[in-house]
């Protein structure tokens, strides 16, 4: 459990509420869920100045769920007993653990090196299936950006499937090579071949040096536009996505399907929607144009749009639907959920089963093929 990345947002909706009784909030990077922690003692019958009430908690998650589309999780606590605990644990990892934690500090700047198959795998779910498919999109020896939030898990499949050192992944803070990390500790690399300062990182990636680039999307239209940048009121600002996303050689947006509760079930290789998320992703007009699809098209650019259950690619400046998950109804489960009526591949094709199976893929064989 890690603090949430700008979430200074989530506790100024807090303080502006007088919601004081919420001690503290942190973010689950495992499955994207915000934690709310919130003492026992503050939980009484009914809600007054300082306290909350069981029903009146049920409220603010269903809020802050549907401000910050993020599934939230409320933790009831001993008074300010989960520091003590997370501090506990902490001591007893690193009395036990010591050398392999300073290995992995030291292997962040390159100054050591560990074995990349000893890095976490990623559990089978909606995260891991789309980096899946992204990964399909990587060749030997081509200079890949990785964004923040589900693109880092492409790092993860690359590492599990033996051919992260076939391949330069770089990420905007700097590290060339190696393996980006994922969830909180984003921004820094496994084994590193070269730590570039950010401007001299830009400046490659300005003057066309990335190859391809994998990053999230949060809305899409029907133009292949992307917003990752502004939501209703909200402004989250667009950082670096405007300079990789534009002047990479092939761009992949990664994102599920729909947001806010969505829950997927994997059997038999075959995909089933058990929940479909409240928002709607794939739009009529996003809300703010943070990636131009009209001026990927001008340009050339090959762009690919994959979610756990369907494969768009950008063709003639429009949304073309060209894959779908094996198990899904083309009707039911995409067209449904869409604002408008993308163009058909002739040739849809259904995505690969070992997408959606335990074990290994098989990638450095596919990769080897291409």
């Amino acid at each position: 459990i890690q603090d949430l990345f700008n979430s200074e947002e989530i506790r100024e909706y807090i303080k502006e509420k007088k919601h004081d009784f919420i001690v503290d909030v942190r973010f689950r990077s495992s499955d994207d869920v915000i934690l709310l922690y919130v003492p026992q003692e503050k939980i009484i019958d009914k809600a007054k100045k300082g306290f909350t009430s069981k029903r009146q908690l049920e409220f603010i998650k269903k809020k802050i769920a549907s401000i910050f589309n993020k599934a939230i999780e409320v933790i009831v606590t001993q008074s300010d007993a989960h520091f003590e605990l997370e501090a506990g644990i902490y001591q007893i990892l690193n009395r036990k653990f010591h050398e392999k934690i300073i290995s992995l500090y030291l292997s962040f700047s390159g100054e050591k090196r560990v074995p990349v198959d000893s890095l976490i795998p990623l559990p089978l779910n909606a995260r891991k299936i789309i980096a899946r498919r992204a990964a399909l999109e990587l060749k030997q020896d081509l200079v890949v950006n990785l964004g923040f939030g589900m693109p880092d898990g492409v790092a993860a499949v690359a590492a599990e499937e033996g051919i992260s050192n076939w391949l330069h992944f770089t990420v905007e803070q700097g590290p060339v090579g190696g393996v980006p990390a994922k969830g909180a500790i984003f921004g820094v690399s496994t084994n590193p071949g070269a730590i570039l300062d950010m401007p001299s990182n830009f400046d490659f990636y300005q003057g066309g040096g990335l190859d391809l680039a994998v990053l999230s999307f949060a809305q899409v239209d029907n133009g292949g536009n992307v917003n990752v940048s502004k939501f209703g009121n909200r402004l989250a600002g667009c950082g670096g996505f405007v300079d990789i996303s534009q002047n990479a050689k092939k761009v992949v947006f990664v994102g599920t399907f729909t947001a806010g509760g969505l829950e997927i079930e994997i059997v038999k290789g075959n995909l089933a929607i058990k929940r479909e998320g409240k928002h709607k992703k794939i739009l009529k007009s996003v809300e703010q144009i943070t990636f131009s699809g009209q001026y990927a098209f001008d340009n050339n650019q090959q762009v690919i749009y994959v979610t756990e259950r369907a494969v768009f690619k950008l063709v003639s400046g429009k949304l073309m639907l060209t894959e779908i998950a094996p198990g899904i109804d083309l009707e039911k489960d995409i067209l449904a959920h869409i604002d408008f009526m993308p163009e058909m591949s002739s040739d849809i094709k259904i995505m690969r089963e070992g997408l959606y199976l335990t074990g290994r893929l098989g990638l450095d064989q596919i990769v080897e093929e291409d």
